[in-house]
C-alpha cells in the first residue's frame, strides 16, 4: 500500500425543508384558529348551562310547593302556568305586545347605556366631576322609579316616550357608576407600558382602558336591562300604554293569576333572551385577556 487513502467524495446531507405556504396559508390558518377558539368557548358557555337549568329546576320546585301549600287560586303550578305561556305564543297578538314591550325597554336600555357610558367616561378621567356628579346620583337613585313613571305620564301621555324617559333616569345611574369606577380604577402603569411602545390616546384607550373598564360596566349593564324590563313593564300598567304592562291589567281584572304570571314569564324569557344573546357574547369578546390570564385549571 502506498499510503494515500483513497478519495471519497462526501453527498451533503439533505436539509429537511419546511413546508412551503402560500400567500393564503397564513390568513386561512389565523382564521381557522379563531373559529375553533370561539367553537370552544362556545361550547365551554353552553356546558357551563347546567348550573343554570339545576336552579330553575329548584325555583321550579319551590314553586310547586307553594302551589301545593296555598292552591291554585293563591299560586297556580308551574305546569298551568307553562300551558298558558304556550297558549299566548300561539296568538300573534301575543307578540305583537310582547314586542312591543321589549321594544320599549331596548330603547330605554340603549339611551341609557349611551348616555351612562359617556357621563362615566368622562367623571372617571376627571375626579372633580365625579365629585360633582355624585349629589346627582344621591338624588335620582333615592327617588322610587313609580313616582318618575306618575311624572313622565303627565310630561309624555301614554305613549313610548314616558316608558324610555322613566328607563332613562332609571337606569343611567347603574351604568355611570360602573364606567366610572372602571376607569378610575384601572392600571395606569399599563397606559404608561401602551405610550412607551407608541400607543396613541385613542389606541391606548381601546386596548387598555376599556378592557379593564369592562369588568365593571358589564355587570352594570346587566343591572341596568333587568331595570328596563321591569321598569317598562310596571310603565305599561300605571299608563295603560298596552304591552305585557297592560295584559296585567287585563289578568289582574280578570283575577286571572295563570295569565298574569304566564305573561310575567314571557318578559323574563325576553330579558334573558336579550342577556345571553347580546350582552354576554360581547363581554366573552372583550374579556377574552382575563381567560388567558388565568392559570392553568383555573375555573371561572
Amino acid at each position: 500500500m502506498d499510503g494515500t487513502a483513497p478519495f471519497v467524495c462526501a453527498q451533503p446531507a439533505t436539509a429537511t425543508r419546511p413546508p412551503r405556504t402560500g400567500p393564503v396559508a397564513g390568513p386561512v390558518a389565523g382564521l381557522a384558529a379563531g373559529l375553533a377558539d370561539r367553537a370552544a368557548r362556545l361550547g365551554r358557555f353552553l356546558w357551563s348551562g347546567w348550573a343554570g337549568l339545576a336552579a330553575l329546576a329548584l325555583l321550579a320546585a319551590l314553586w310547586q310547593a307553594g302551589h301545593e301549600a296555598y292552591g291554585d287560586f293563591i299560586l297556580p303550578s308551574p305546569l298551568a302556568t307553562l300551558a298558558a305561556a304556550r297558549g299566548l305564543l300561539g296568538d300573534p297578538g301575543a307578540w305583537a305586545k310582547l314586542w312591543l314591550t321589549t321594544e320599549r325597554a331596548l330603547l330605554g336600555f340603549a339611551l341609557a347605556a349611551g348616555g351612562g357610558m359617556l357621563a362615566g367616561l368622562a367623571a372617571g378621567y376627571s375626579p372633580a366631576t365625579l365629585r360633582l356628579a355624585r349629589p346627582l346620583l344621591t338624588v335620582m337613585l333615592g327617588v322610587p322609579p313609580i313616582a318618575w313613571i306618575v311624572l313622565a305620564m303627565i310630561w309624555f301621555g301614554a305613549s313610548n316616550a314616558t316608558v324610555a324617559a322613566t328607563i332613562l333616569i332609571a337606569a343611567t345611574p347603574m351604568v355611570f357608576v360602573g364606567a366610572a369606577e372602571g376607569i378610575a380604577t384601572r392600571d395606569r402603569g399599563l397606559d404608561t407600558m401602551a405610550q412607551a411602545f407608541g400607543a396613541g390616546p385613542l389606541r391606548c384607550f381601546v386596548h387598555v382602558a376599556a378592557r379593564q373598564m369592562a369588568a365593571h360596566v358589564f355587570p352594570a349593564l346587566a343591572l341596568a336591562l333587568g331595570t328596563a324590563f321591569k321598569v317598562a313593564v310596571m310603565a305599561e300598567l300605571l299608563a295603560n300604554a298596552g304591552g305585557i304592562g297592560g295584559e296585567l291589567a287585563r289578568a289582574r281584572a280578570m283575577l286571572d293569576i295563570s295569565l298574569a304570571l304566564a305573561w310575567v314569564l314571557l318578559a323574563v324569557a325576553a330579558l334573558v333572551c336579550v342577556e345571553y344573546g347580546l350582552i354576554r357574547p360581547v363581554r366573552a369578546e372583550l374579556e377574552r385577556w382575563r381567560e388567558a390570564a388565568q392559570p392553568w385549571g383555573v375555573k371561572r
